[in-house]
């Protein structure tokens, strides 16, 4: 089981914090250091306002040497497929071929209005991120020297040199996640190296995997090729007052984060962990809310992390 950081920094947060996060994230040890890709809090003032995922993650590239860094996850809806293949190919290069690649069909209609941003209706928006999928990673392995083109519903490419490269061969791990019962694993099926279930039951989770694992065999696709994952909020102390302080401090009640989230005193995340681990998940993503508390990840780092190997 990794365990990786995942950070919400549309809730109000600066670069220079989310920098020293993932800095403390490679000293202790975890896995990654993912951030959301929004642009509008959620329920908060969001002060000072959102950073844009793939500037920052740019510059953290820049400041750290071994943790990946990836979205949990870009919106299609944001950028134009053959920009974004551009922006996630510097990445990993700055990076050294650090990078992953979470996207999905985008959800939260008010961001787009705030700024400005074209919401089609559901469906369309699954056309348009089957359509990106398709372009960003046609983009990235295409071999030099050829050319790429593509002609979708939404979207048409002609004759693209296909270029920058990504560092990472055939190009950066793509993470697609959700609950859905069709469009979503069918996608995961074909174009996803791993696929996340967030903030579900261990019940639901387990369910979800095996219409992932249904999807791959429907295309002759071995399912042991994903890599299987969860996002859970985290809230872990050493006491029950250090505890329900920590739940305080992101506005969130214990027996609430108990139940559906990462919380508790490091046994009981070992032991949570453990039988997310049997439903199938290898890699779980601690939503860490409270970005000035760098103790919390030093905590499950050294009582968390050592128990789970």
């Amino acid at each position: 089981m990794e365990l990786r950081i995942f950070t919400e920094p549309q809730q109000g947060a600066t670069y220079d914090e989310l920098l020293a996060v993932a800095q403390a994230a490679e000293r202790f040890g975890y896995g990654a250091f993912f951030r959301s890709d929004h642009y509008l809090a959620m329920n908060t003032e969001g002060l000072p306002g959102p950073t844009d995922a793939w500037i920052s993650l740019a510059g953290i590239a820049r400041e750290t040497s071994t943790i990946r860094l990836g979205t949990l996850v870009t919106s299609a809806t944001f950028r134009y497929p053959g920009p974004l293949a551009i922006s996630v190919a510097q990445v990993d290069q700055m990076s050294g071929g650090r990078v992953d690649l979470g996207i999905g069909a985008g959800w939260y209609e008010e961001e787009h209005r705030a700024y400005g941003i074209p919401f089609p209706p559901l469906k369309e928006r699954f056309e348009r991120l089957e359509e990106s999928l398709a372009v960003i990673t046609g983009l990235w392995r295409t071999p030099l020297g050829e050319t790429f083109s593509y002609d979708g519903t939404h979207l048409t490419v002609k004759n693209s040199p296909a270029l920058p490269k990504p560092r990472q061969p055939q190009g950066p791990p793509v993470l697609i996640g959700g609950t859905g019962k069709k469009k979503t694993p069918a996608l995961a099926a074909k174009y996803a190296n791993e696929f996340n279930v967030p903030f579900q039951s261990i019940d639901d989770t387990r369910d979800v995997f095996e219409r992932v694992r249904l999807a791959c065999k429907t295309i002759d696709r071995d399912p042991a090729e994903l890599v299987y994952s969860n996002a859970l909020v985290l809230c872990c102390g050493r006491t029950e007052e250090e505890i329900a302080k920590r739940a305080l401090n992101i506005g969130r009640e214990v027996s609430e984060l108990r139940e559906n989230g990462l919380a508790g005193s490091p046994a009981e995340l070992v032991d949570k962990i453990g039988r997310y681990a049997e439903a199938g998940s290898q890699r779980i993503y601690l939503q860490t809310l409270d970005l000035g508390d760098l103790d919390h990840l030093e905590l499950v780092a050294s009582e968390v992390v050592p128990q789970l190997s």
